[in-house]
């Protein structure tokens, strides 16, 4: 079974970056930039950066062991794309249909689909509130909805190659311990049992 926590590309393109301009950023984009950077180091957090404005980090998590992210600081607002998951193998309206309801609970963030149709959490803040405290609470954000969606996709769009995997690890007698959590949701224990437990 592919990853569904596997992305295609670690974020969607980026917009035009003056990456290579020896100009001195404006003041209020490298203010935002500073943030960026302050947060991250706060939270000890290893980044990659991609241009002079531009850099990625993986987040860490519970149910979602690590979200790719990545914060552009543009002219005018900082961008934050996170990656949750590949694109469904299945029941694509009944995702869509909990994502967009779930955008209309979430603070800065909404679900997004790149051109593939994989899916990430992608937020804009104006660089005058991209400060320290501004750029915290969007980075608890992402690992918040990221963290606590990836299970809800996984049962959604991925059911079958779930059960799928369930049947092939019980039957070969393997660990079923990262699918614990769908044993409920999606009735994993009428297609068997770990042979550990009792039938």
């Amino acid at each position: 079974m592919t990853s569904p926590d596997a992305s295609s590309d670690a974020a969607p393109e980026s917009a035009a970056d003056d990456a290579v301009s020896d100009e001195p950023l404006a003041p209020e984009r490298q203010r935002a930039l500073d943030s960026v950077l302050a947060v991250l180091r706060e939270a000890d957090l290893d980044w990659t950066p991609l241009s002079r404005t531009s850099l990625s980090v993986d987040l860490p998590g519970e149910k979602k062991l690590q979200t790719p992210c990545r914060f552009d600081v543009g002219p005018h607002a900082l961008g934050v794309h996170a990656f949750v998951c590949r694109q469904p193998d299945e029941n694509h309206t009944g995702v869509y249909r909990w994502m967009l309801e779930r955008n209309m609970k979430m603070f800065a963030f909404g679900f997004a689909l790149d051109g593939v149709g994989d899916i990430y959490l992608d937020a804009r803040l104006p660089l005058e509130a991209a400060t320290a405290d501004g750029v915290d609470r969007l980075l608890g954000s992402v690992l918040e909805y990221a963290d606590g969606s990836f299970n809800t996709l996984l049962e959604l769009g991925f059911a079958s190659s779930i059960r799928k995997e369930w049947e092939w690890r019980i039957s070969r007698g393997e660990s079923v311990r990262n699918l614990a959590a769908f044993r409920g949701p999606l009735r994993l224990d009428d297609l068997g049992s770990p042979a550990d437990e009792p039938a």
